[in-house]
């Protein structure tokens, strides 16, 4: 029989202790610098969060340490897995784990990254989230006491998962501008 624990239990996050808290103060963070990160975007506050809460979501999934034993030494293979260096097969996203994890956990960041006015600004911005996989996995070699491991796989799932929300958002802007431009049209 399953106890209580087991019904609120997200097999996802299990291994993630600093997840849900990252998130919380993501939001947090988020609400309380929307303003200076619209100003800074040249977007509106609501925009400004959410690009806000989305990197905050990535640093809570994938920067902080892995289990809870860390804490008492917890163990990390030396080196990088290079196994996998092209896309993940449709059957491996389909999976529902850590492959079709990694590439959802950046699908909001493309996503917001893709509503933001088309400037500059916004071309280093999406160019930062494309080196942000490699960051991610340096630093998850180099910083051993999160216990975290280093795989080519999950850049390419990260990438991929930020350029899937990049068209999102790209065909929800578009969408968006074009019901906002004719107020007289009533949708299909």
């Amino acid at each position: 029989m399953r106890g209580d624990d087991d019904v609120l239990r997200i097999p996802a996050l299990a291994n993630l202790p600093w997840f849900l808290p990252g998130f919380a103060v993501s939001v947090v963070v988020g609400y309380l610098v929307r303003q200076r990160a619209a100003r800074f975007l040249g977007a509106s506050p609501l925009l400004g969060w959410a690009v806000v809460v989305s990197l905050g979501i990535v640093v809570s999934a994938t920067l902080t340490p892995l289990h809870e034993r860390v804490f008492e030494g917890g163990t990390q293979a030396a080196g990088c897995d290079f196994s996998r260096v092209g896309l993940a097969s449709l059957e491996d996203i389909l999976e529902l784990g850590d492959t079709f994890l990694n590439i959802l956990l950046f699908i909001p960041l493309g996503a917001a990254l893709a509503l933001l006015p088309r400037s500059r600004r916004k071309a280093g911005l999406m160019a930062l989230a494309l080196a942000l996989p490699l960051v991610i996995e340096t630093t998850q070699l180099i910083a051993t006491p999160l216990d975290r491991a280093c795989q080519s796989a999950d850049v390419v799932d990260n990438v991929s998962g930020l350029l899937v929300g990049f068209v999102v958002g790209s065909v929800a802007g578009y969408l968006l501008s074009r019901t906002s431009a004719d107020p007289g049209r009533r949708p299909d």
